[in-house]
């Protein structure tokens, strides 16, 4: 029987074809899996690059390209016939000596790049003070050294980019900046799906090397497996290698902390350390998040993400205000008031609730006896915006143990006036740190940075964090602000971009609009009528994210939001509401992956004066 891995561009090509043609392309895949009769068989590809790569005829018109070595079939991508024999003959495929990844190559191209990086060479190459010794053991390809020792400049390296794997490309991009070995290695580790070592690396072993990358293969043992990937949203299924390493490391000692700009993954690597604690932890997980609203959107993330029911069950989704209400509740026999005569705050229900669980369990107890807290494992997403008294409630509900909590934020997405190090709450997290924003192109996270910034903010452990190093993973459309005389005018065009977009073929569900008040909320929803596009107070688009944004009403007086009639005479305290403002229109900017549309009408928002 075929031991079948499928890529992570397949699914999405499979799901653009027509609806005829998906259909047999699926029946094909599934005869493939069970080896019968009329299953398609691999056919060798004329004029390849690599021997190993052969067509599989899916559909009319229409073939998958596979790597194959023995029972072992790796399936690229489906495309009509005449680009699928294109793509099989253009590229090669290896595995990295060092951290033992699969690794693709545009061959074809980088023929035709060699001739004239050769003709350009005026001086010694870029790399010519590193022996070969030193960049093969960055992992750089044996065959691929004298196509390296012929590049001059950065600009050199960088136009290699799209024709290398990332493996390869990464250490070299670090030494053509000035980068020593030492930091080229740390570059290439980042890539690393695991924190174990790969041990002795078979160059030779496709399978071992699809093993080693989540995030370009994953194995389908029959129909289930195979539709469940097919269906799924590419986060359900392949992580990018720190994303990976992260979520599904075997243990934790400490309580850990996953800090990551806009777009790097954190909550993808919380939705999939919850699943992993659920089918292999020590009891109940609870994942926390901001809001009502994002506790449910996260719940159904995670029944898309757990198809087993019983594990599903083991994770409860929640936000702390809710915890705590719920353990009140549940120590009173009745729900609290917070409105009306006896009412108590929500901080003073959480100070309640913290009290509660300290009296059921007392603070001896954490290991002696872990079976008395409610949880035994918390994800916190979002945990910029947690407050003192919510961590001290969350530390109270685990105990201190292996795998406790794990803990993922931005304190640049700060939207609260919560600021807190976990280390004064009873959290002595060890800190990882993701840089590659996957969800912005780089010419947004450039605007947005700029925006926010990009200077320091009090992290969540001691110190402060910055976004240095932050980098996205591709380019795209360049953000539009654009500005009004008037707000009829403003309205009018909000409607014909977002017409436009639409009339491109962007779902509505994949278009937000947002503006920073009530009033200019509804003003957009009133000329978005009968579109059936959303529109959204800033602060409610926390968490989430659209194909593209469009944020109206960015004028001065409007945001940052007034001060009250009585502003903080503090000067600390007015800069941090300020900041705290920034923050607000800073996220809502950071969930468009592809397109960002600001207006204003008159003169806009000072934040705007890049």
């Amino acid at each position: 029987m075929p031991r079948l891995a499928i890529g992570p561009g397949f699914p999405r090509e499979l799901s653009a074809l027509a609806p005829p043609v998906r259909r047999d392309a699926v029946v094909a895949l599934r005869r493939f899996l069970l080896n019968v009769a009329g299953a398609p068989h691999p056919q060798r590809v004329r004029g390849a690059r690599d021997a190993r790569v052969a067509t599989l005829r899916l559909a009319e018109g229409h073939r998958g390209v596979v790597v194959r070595q023995r029972d072992v079939f790796w399936l690229r991508t489906v495309l009509p016939d005449p680009e699928a024999w294109s793509y099989a003959q253009r590229h090669r495929f290896g595995v990295n000596p060092v951290l033992g990844v699969i690794e693709e190559w545009d061959a074809e191209a980088l023929e035709r790049v060699e001739p004239a990086l050769r003709r350009s060479v005026r001086k010694p190459g870029l790399f010519a003070p590193i022996c070969d010794g030193d960049l093969l053991a960055l992992g750089l390809d044996f065959h691929a050294l004298p196509l390296f020792r012929l590049v001059t400049t950065e600009a050199d390296v960088a136009a290699l980019e799209p024709l290398l794997p990332p493996t390869q490309h990464a250490p070299l991009a670090v030494l053509a900046r000035g980068g020593t070995l030492a930091q080229a290695w740390r570059e290439l580790d980042a890539w690393r799906a695991s924190s174990e070592e790969p041990g002795p690396v078979d160059p030779d072993d496709l399978y071992a090397a699809l093993l080693r990358s989540p995030d370009r293969a994953v194995f389908v043992a029959g129909k289930v497996e195979l539709d469940r990937v097919l269906r799924a949203p590419d986060w359900c299924t392949f992580l990018h290698p720190p994303q990976h390493r992260l979520a599904r490391a075997a243990r934790y000692e400490h309580p850990v902390l996953v800090v990551g700009g806009a777009g790097t993954g954190k909550t993808v690597v919380a939705l999939h350390r919850a699943a992993h604690l659920a089918a292999h932890g020590a009891g109940p997980v609870l994942l926390v998040t901001f809001s009502q609203g994002l506790a449910e959107e996260l719940s159904a993330k995670l029944d898309l993400l757990i198809d087993d029911e019983v594990v599903r069950k083991r994770v409860e989704v929640d936000n702390a205000d809710r915890l705590a209400m719920r353990i009140v509740t549940d120590a009173e026999g009745r729900r609290p008031a917070l409105v009306g005569q006896g009412a108590r705050s929500l901080a003073e229900l959480t100070d309640e609730a913290l009290r509660l669980l300290s009296r059921a369990t007392g603070d001896l107890l954490d290991d002696v006896d872990p079976g008395h807290k409610p949880y035994r494992h918390i994800v916190v997403d979002e945990a910029q915006d947690v407050s003192p008294a919510q961590w001290r409630l969350l530390r109270a509900a685990a105990p201190h143990a292996r795998d406790d909590l794990f803990v993922v934020g931005d304190p640049h997405q700060r939207v609260t006036d919560a600021r807190v190090a976990l280390g004064a709450v009873g959290i002595p997290a060890v800190q990882h740190t993701l840089k590659l924003s996957y969800r912005l192109p780089q010419e947004l996270l450039s605007f947005v940075v700029r925006l926010r910034g990009g200077g320091l903010a009090p992290g969540l452990v001691k110190g402060a964090t910055d976004m240095y190093g932050l980098r996205s993973a591709r380019d795209g459309a360049r953000p539009v602000v654009r500005a009004y005389a008037t707000q009829e005018e403003e309205l009018e065009g909000l409607r014909t971009v977002v017409e436009s977009w639409l009339a491109d073929g962007v779902p509505a569900e994949e278009i937000a609009v947002g503006a920073r008040d009530v009033r200019h909320v509804r003003a957009a929803r009133r000329a978005l009528s009968g579109l059936d596009v959303r529109a959204w107070a800033f602060p409610h688009l926390k968490g989430l994210e659209f194909e593209r944004v469009a944020l109206v009403g960015v004028a001065e007086g409007v945001v940052p939001e007034p001060p009250p009639e009585e502003p903080p005479e503090d000067p600390h305290s007015r800069a941090r509401a300020l900041q705290r403002e920034r923050s607000i229109l800073f996220v809502a900017c950071t969930r468009a992956r592809s397109m960002l549309y600001i207006s204003h009408s008159g003169r806009g928002s000072p934040f705007l004066s890049l």
